[in-house]
């Protein structure tokens, strides 16, 4: 079985500290990143074979939003069950923004994007089913919430954040625990 490569990284420290810490994305970036958001997520729904790219889109959105949630620099924990539900980040004026997983979804997008890409596996069309579909959804309004919210220097560590995440555990990939499973399409 031949092993896809990581994707490569798109922000150096340069991107990231050439960002304003002050003002959101500008609204073209913010514009552009949600309406290819939206349109993915209605590919994913309508098309007769969404395409892999609608499907990297998604999971790129997922997977920043759990950057978000729970690599920040303020983790807040569930006292029942210990897991990092929300993080704090400095906002704009510097004061701390909580960015959570307001719909409690978050777990169930990654599991509805790991089932439609098996989809395509199994020779099928990548489709998210109706409890994928209001997971993700409810994912792109909470990632679009942060993104109208945080310095465009956040995002930009945000996406820095993910990008080293996703490398970081291609390179355990023979070495995760049982159950958790990486797909890469």
């Amino acid at each position: 079985m031949t092993r896809k490569r990581p994707p490569k990284l798109h922000y150096s420290l340069m991107h990231e500290l050439l960002a304003s810490d002050t003002q959101p994305m500008p609204a073209h970036n913010r514009r552009h990143q949600l309406t290819r958001m939206a349109d993915a997520l209605a590919e994913m729904m309508t098309a007769p074979k969404p395409s892999n790219t609608a499907w990297r889109v998604i999971s790129d959105a997922v997977n920043l939003l759990e950057t978000l949630v729970q690599h920040g620099e303020a983790p807040v924990k569930d006292p029942a069950t210990g897991k990092v539900v929300a993080s704090h980040w400095r906002g704009c004026d510097g004061s701390p923004i909580e960015v959570a997983d307001t719909s409690g979804l978050l777990a169930d997008a990654i599991a509805a994007m790991a089932k439609a890409g098996q989809r395509m596996f199994d020779g099928h069309p990548m489709r998210l089913d109706g409890p994928g579909i209001a997971a993700v959804r409810a994912v792109l309004e909470d990632y679009q919430t942060a993104l109208e919210a945080l310095p465009a220097r956040t995002m930009v560590r945000c996406h820095r954040m993910t990008e080293k995440r996703i490398r970081e555990i291609f390179g355990r990939i023979d070495h995760l625990p049982d159950g958790v499973h990486v797909m890469a399409i």
